[in-house]
């Protein structure tokens, strides 16, 4: 029998999804089996025990995390709040075939929640490219945030991401220079945050993937961490880092932004 992976099921398959938690003869020992794994092994729990692919690497920076959101159910299908502003968070890239994929998360700050609600990577295509799905995804009034390398121009062109999403009709927002140390620093605040994140599992897919693979270089001869790996899954891992960052931005500059809007006005 030909098995299809993927959403879509042949004609007139029924799946019916068991797992542990429907199992009214789950042993101590068994939920104990289950538990250990979640903390000794949590890369590998959703892969053994929720019945998910093995779509975490070993040793992954947010393999706790993202097995933890997954059994608390914060993985699945989140919607937009219509009044709350929509954050477009990027991690640039730049043209040709060999330069490093764009990077953007979706995401929304409703109270102390975190809901990423779409995720969208490209490599070597222009920014129009990435302003046109946008537009065509109804984010066209997102605020953008950029690292602080957005304010840079470009040495060919004089141009810089800030200037030219302006230019396109962008609110946009830089976050400042962490300065050394500024993988990690957002892997912490990512990490802090974590327990408040609500991701939407279809539209985030390529992102949660990324999220999984994120991890840390080794020096295997001396047995010492070298940073994060810049690889595919960084540019991903990046951007939703410097959502995180964001977040933890001073709370009366968030304010200003994230005030509900009614018709006429700000609400007050």
């Amino acid at each position: 029998m030909r098995c299809c992976a993927g959403p879509a099921l042949p004609t007139g398959a029924v799946v019916v999804r068991a797992n542990w938690s429907d199992n009214p003869w789950l042993t101590a020992e068994l939920e104990q089996e289950r538990l250990d794994c979640l903390r000794m092994s949590p890369d590998q729990y959703d892969h053994i025990w929720e019945g998910g692919y093995a779509r975490v690497t070993e040793g992954a920076y947010y393999a706790r995390q993202l097995s933890e959101a997954r059994a608390a159910g914060r993985i699945g299908r989140v919607a937009a709040d219509p009044l709350m502003t929509l954050r477009a968070v990027f991690d640039i890239g730049g043209t040709g075939a060999k330069a490093d994929a764009v990077a953007i998360w979706i995401v929304q700050y409703v109270g102390r929640e975190l809901r990423w609600l779409d995720y969208y990577e490209a490599q070597g295509q222009p920014l129009a490219t990435h302003v046109a799905w946008l537009r065509a995804n109804n984010y066209g009034s997102a605020l953008c945030v950029l690292p602080h390398d957005g304010a840079t121009c470009d040495r060919v062109h004089d141009a810089s991401y800030e200037r030219a999403l302006r230019q396109a009709g962008f609110a946009v927002t830089i976050v400042r220079n962490q300065g050394k140390g500024a993988a990690l620093l957002r892997v912490e605040a990512a990490r802090r945050l974590f327990p408040n994140m609500w991701f939407d599992e279809q539209k985030c897919a390529a992102g949660l993937e990324a999220l999984g693979a994120y991890h840390e270089r080794k020096d295997e001869v001396r047995g010492i961490g070298l940073g994060p790996a810049h690889d595919w899954a960084s540019h991903g891992a990046d951007a939703f880092g410097l959502g995180a960052v964001a977040y933890e931005a001073p709370v009366k500059r968030r304010a200003a932004v994230d005030r509900p809007i009614i018709e006429g006005g700000w609400m007050g």
